[in-house]
């Protein structure tokens, strides 16, 4: 049976991606890796994992996430972010097997006042956004038709993401101060994990199809971090959770190691046109994702 192999152990992506399998019978067994046994730490695990798996196709969803630490461990961000995924693109070439790699928002500086489209020219501010970058450079410099997913604010009903922080914060306090002066596409995990898979589906599907680069998978529509805590808090009052009074703040008023983009919003049409995935509305599925955090833990 052909399966695909998704990297990223627990992460949030990797775990919608093995939920939302169910839905794709069709691309056969989805297997789902992460550390200790495939570790971009250990440059060694990841052919032998390759090896073991012998996948049609690979979603590289394993990074270094963590934004501020970024800043002061830079090496270990480089090799999660760009010397990791240069390594499964070279395999993945060398081997024919197809490539789909996650990517960020935080390409962009955020400057531009309007949403960004593939064609805009990244400038990262930090290490988190350099690294990413580099990885992207790198994986479509081995092998050109990778496909390179940017997204953001992905968040899910486990982990760690802002849409828990919200949650369990208004457990404790019954105000909270939130950015409200930067602005980008909240994005659900299972949303993504399913636009993940249908762009591999039909990469397998027509394996000759010019569709290598990068593209934006983000939800629709936008929000500020602000408007985002307020339609959170929105819809778990609709299930018994208190209320907090949210004030809206400016980024200056909220110092972190690494500056956040003001403005990330994607334009995610050229996704749509070639490959006919397009992440519905981010509110809808927010409330969905709410309902199930309360419902989980009344």
């Amino acid at each position: 049976m052909r399966t695909i192999l998704v990297t990223g152990g627990t992460g949030q992506l990797a775990q919608a991606i093995a939920r939302a399998a169910a839905a794709f019978p069709e691309l056969g067994r989805v297997s789902v890796v992460g550390r200790p046994e495939f570790d971009f730490d250990h440059p060694h695990t990841i052919a032998a994992v390759l090896a073991a798996h012998q996948p049609a196709l690979v979603v590289n969803a394993a990074a270094w996430t963590a934004v501020d630490a970024a800043e002061s461990e830079p090496e270990a961000a480089g090799r999660a972010n760009a010397s990791g995924p240069a390594t499964v693109a070279q395999i993945c070439a060398e081997s024919d097997t197809k490539l789909v790699h996650i990517s960020t928002d935080y390409v962009y500086d955020g400057c531009k006042g309007a949403p960004y489209t593939e064609a805009d020219s990244p400038n990262p501010t930090g290490v988190y956004g350099s690294t990413k970058l580099a990885g992207e450079r790198a994986v479509l410099e081995h092998m050109a038709d990778a496909v390179v997913l940017r997204t953001s604010w992905v968040y899910a009903e486990t982990g760690k993401n802002f849409v828990l922080t919200m949650l369990n914060a208004a457990r404790r306090l019954p105000e909270l101060r939130v950015v409200a002066d930067q602005r980008g596409c909240p994005t659900n995990a299972d949303d993504l994990a399913h636009a993940v898979l249908g762009v591999a589906g039909h990469m397998l599907g027509n394996p000759q199809a010019p569709t290598g680069g990068i593209y934006h998978a983000a939800g629709s529509g936008e929000t500020s971090w602000h408007g985002f805590a307020e339609a959170i808090f929105e819809a778990a009052a609709a299930h018994g959770r208190a209320r907090p009074i949210v004030h809206p703040i400016a980024t200056a008023d909220w110092p972190t190691p690494a500056r956040r983009p003001p403005d990330s919003r994607l334009d995610c049409t050229k996704l749509a046109a070639t490959f006919g995935v397009r992440l519905p509305d981010w509110q809808p599925s927010l409330r969905r994702a709410v309902a199930a955090i309360c419902a989980a833990s009344p």
